[in-house]
Parts: structure tokens; sequence; C-alpha cells
């Protein structure tokens, strides 16, 4: 099924009625083109939250979890997911923590699913991975390597939780300074559709990600290792 631009454009402003869920709605992963424009569906939502940022990003209410964000639980050797997302994140943290692995580009990844509800109905997901390099710690939206959800929901969604946490008690939480920051960025495989998306030189989705200041990067596996690499 083929929409137009404006169907398009009333389901966006349909959405940001509520920001929390926008990265969810099933627009966000059409493929194809308008029938009418000739248009990228992800580039006509990612042009309108472009032209309505402040009201995205402002509907996006804080949480600030009571508990802390350090889980005991998920800060040492833990057993392997049957989740293939979760597991790759574990394995990665346990490439970290138990290897001294640094990665490049992103630093020593600190945690996996760190979750960011107070309490049992808050809306909100879990942070996948936490990675320091030294002066940013980083929100780390992963998917694995055969995920097909556009490069347009991998943003959202890292930026939705940017937004949902408590920046400062994460920091504290995690023994940081103040003078370091917190960003999000998608992660995902290197040879995967996302990556394709952003080769393609899309406009908007482009001037979206600097408006949300969410770069890209990618991992690849050789072997039993991951190793990270640079935004296209």
């Amino acid at each position: 099924m083929q929409y137009s631009r404006e169907e398009i454009i009333n389901e966006c402003q349909k959405a940001l009625a509520d920001s929390r869920t926008f990265y969810q709605k099933e627009m966000i992963n059409y493929r194809g083109k308008t029938f009418d424009t000739n248009e990228y569906y992800t580039e006509v939502i990612a042009e309108f939250l472009c032209m309505n940022i402040d009201d995205f990003i402002t509907g996006i209410p804080q949480i600030t979890r009571k508990a802390t964000y350090a889980v005991s639980g998920h800060m040492g050797n833990v057993p392997i997911s049957n989740r293939e997302e979760e597991r790759i994140a574990i394995e990665m943290f346990n490439q970290s923590s138990k290897d001294g692995c640094v990665f490049d580009h992103i630093g020593k990844i600190i945690a996996y699913q760190t979750p960011l509800k107070s309490k049992k109905d808050d809306v909100a997901g879990k942070i996948d991975l936490l990675a320091f390099d030294g002066s940013v710690l980083r929100i780390l939206e992963l998917k694995k390597p055969d995920n097909v959800e556009s490069m347009l929901r991998c943003v959202l969604e890292g930026y939705t939780y940017l937004q949902t946490v408590d920046k400062n008690k994460l920091i504290r939480d995690f023994g940081f300074t103040d003078d370091i920051c917190v960003k999000a960025s998608p992660f995902v495989y290197y040879e995967g559709t996302q990556k394709a998306e952003l080769l393609q030189k899309r406009k908007w989705l482009t001037k979206l990600m600097g408006l949300l200041d969410s770069r890209a990067f990618y991992y690849k596996i050789v072997g039993k290792k991951y190793f990270v690499l640079e935004e296209v």
C-alpha cells in the first residue's frame, strides 16, 4: 500500500501528541516513497520533525529513577541471554569489563540494559548500552545484524531515551563528574540496512540527526570479537 505526503504528515501530527512513543509508530519503518511526491516516507517524517523539533523534544518528559541506574546485577559476570540483541550487548560489555577493551570511537562499555523506569507504569524502555570515552557518556541504541528497522527509528529511539533519563543522576550513579556530557547514538551493524540509508545521503534524516546531535556508530564481528567503526 502506498501513501500520499499528506497522509504521512497527518500521521505525524497525531503521533506528536505523545512524543514518548513517536519512534514506535508503524510509519517510522515504512519502506518506499509517497505516490504523489515520490519522497521516501522516512524523509517526509524527518522533515516534519525538523519543522516541529521543539514540540517533539519538549514532549518527552524526564523520568528520575529513584533507584540507581547502575544496576548491580548488570555490572559483572552474567549469563548469556537467548535474545540476540541482549546477547550482543552482554558480549560487548564483557569484552570491555573482562578483556579491558576500549572500543575505537566510543570508549569503554560500562553497562547494558540500563533501566529508565522509576515505577512500573512509567512509559520507558531500557538503554541497550552505555559507553564512556573520557568526555562523553553515550547512550547506544543497539540493533542486531539482521534488524530491518529504519535508521530514523534508531535515531528517535535513542534520543527518546536520552530525553527520558535524568542525565545528572545517571552521571552521578556511575561515578562521573558533572563536566561530562551525555549523548545518544544509533549503534548498528556495519553491513546493515540502516547504514545503507545513510549512504544515500538522505537530506532530512541528516538534518534531523544534526539537530538531535545524534552520531551513528557501527559494529562488526570478527571471530568472537567486536569492533567499532566510524560513522559514514
